[in-house]
């Protein structure tokens, strides 16, 4: 049995085809902050990003895609399935704003039991969900 205390995700990687293309999608197009950006050498970096600067939640791990297995699965980690949910306060505000941006939506928005949702693609075809969850 694991001894009790605080756990949470804190990191998710998605892998991309190139950082500096996929910083400026997530900050320009979503808004996120650039967490971390860091030189480890050999052409790699150890990049972050996230929805709210200083925030709680998860970051995303921009991590670029090293050979032809990894780039063959650029924008299709899931097989077509949303991977990622961008949860907000106030969904209109948000879906309004990512539109104005350039942000593809897959579908209108809708009401579901669970919250106020719609498909949007990232810059590589990565499903995610913008939810307003139900109160």
């Amino acid at each position: 049995m694991m001894a009790e205390g605080v756990r949470k995700i804190a990191t998710v990687a998605l892998v991309v085809a190139d950082y500096d293309e996929a910083i400026a999608w997530y900050t320009q197009k979503l808004g996120f902050h650039l967490v971390q950006d860091v030189d480890l050498g050999g052409g790699k970096r150890w990049v972050t990003v996230g929805p709210a600067e200083g925030g709680a939640g998860a970051h995303l791990l921009l991590a670029r895609a090293d050979g032809d297995k990894q780039r063959s699965h650029v924008g299709d980690q899931t097989g077509g399935r949303v991977f990622l949910f961008l949860e907000t306060d106030n969904f209109f505000r948000d879906y309004k704003a990512m539109l104005a941006r350039g942000v593809e939506f897959r579908e209108e928005s809708r009401r579901e039991a669970y919250g106020t949702v719609a498909v949007f693609a990232d810059l590589y075809g990565n499903l995610w969900d913008l939810i307003e969850p139900s109160s």
